[in-house]
């Protein structure tokens, strides 16, 4: 009896190592469970700490990026043709600008010479955004120097100078890379006075309409900067100009743009189209048209081209 009850005496013992062991063995997995818990919470509190401090840099980083751009505007704007230059020159005008970026490498610019005639250029540079924009600042200089500086003012022996000075610019010597950066653009020397007009241009057309009439100022076929006719010299064309006359110069955003029903290009067709419908309007009332049929055109396709279209009246 002795050996039976000393049996269940030691049996007990051991169940109750047991269930003392059992709950050890809790406890310590509640442990374990609590570190891991915390030790998770800690690193995921460090990990969301690393990426709203990794947010904070990047947004402080492009905050300055777009303070950069902007202020890039506002020097780019403060070079093209000022509203008071082109009101007193051009009285009856307008200019839709419509950068596909913040900064643009299309530009309009004007200046007005001895003689009492103003030369206007409408302008595309080589490039969008920024590359573009330095590409317009680099042309705009170069057409100041040669024109206001060199006195240089037959539209197309001031071409042919720029496209020397562009040339030389972006080919220093030495250099292993040739680059053909440059622009495409249409300068116009406007007598308003004696009704007269000289242009030279660099792959851009631009249109005359007169009675109903649409009349087509075909351009050199060749840019402003380095290409494969860089020799050839630009061609100066006169055009005697009448009353009510609409000149218009632009740069291929207009037309290259893709939409409408089957997301095509606008092309050139439909843009003269649409100016032989609306030139008899007001300055105020073809932008506004031109802007609509744009938008409208476009739809929810994003911009693919800087666009510039500028309106003349010779009243």
């Amino acid at each position: 009896m002795k050996n039976k009850a000393g049996i269940i005496s030691f049996t007990a013992e051991i169940e109750k190592a047991q269930a003392v062991i059992s709950v050890v063995n809790l406890f310590l997995l509640f442990i374990i469970t609590i570190l891991f818990f915390v030790f998770f919470r800690r690193e995921n509190i460090l990990f969301q700490k690393a990426i709203l401090d990794q947010k904070e840099v990047i947004e402080e980083k492009q905050k300055e990026i777009l303070d950069s751009i902007n202020y890039a505007k506002r020097i780019q704007y403060a070079l093209l043709a000022s509203d008071t230059l082109l009101k007193q020159h051009l009285p009856e005008h307008f200019i839709m600008f419509n950068p596909k970026d913040v900064v643009s490498s299309d530009f309009y610019w004007g200046t007005a010479i001895d003689d009492g005639s103003f030369i206007f250029i409408t302008a595309d540079g080589t490039g969008h955004g920024v590359p573009g924009a330095f590409m317009s600042l680099l042309n705009i200089s170069k057409l100041s120097q040669v024109i206001n500086e060199n006195k240089i003012t037959k539209p197309d022996l001031v071409l042919n100078q720029v496209r020397q000075e562009i040339i030389k610019a972006l080919n220093a010597e030495g250099a292993v890379e040739e680059s053909k950066d440059g622009m495409d653009a249409v300068l116009c020397k406007l007598d308003i006075q004696n009704m007269k007009l000289e242009y030279a241009s660099a792959n851009n057309p631009f249109y005359i309409i007169r009675n109903n009439q649409l009349l087509i100022c075909k351009p050199d076929k060749m840019p402003v900067g380095k290409g494969h006719a860089d020799s050839v010299l630009f061609t100066c064309n006169h055009v005697g100009l009448q009353k009510n006359d609409m000149i218009y110069t632009f740069t291929d955003g207009y037309a290259d743009q893709f939409g409408g029903p089957k997301g095509k290009k606008f092309k050139y067709k439909q843009l003269e189209k649409t100016l032989l419908a609306i030139h008899h309007l007001s300055m105020v009332e073809q932008k506004a048209v031109l802007i609509h049929e744009f938008t409208s055109w476009k739809g929810n396709l994003d911009q693919v081209d800087d666009v510039l279209i500028v309106g003349i009246r010779l009243s």
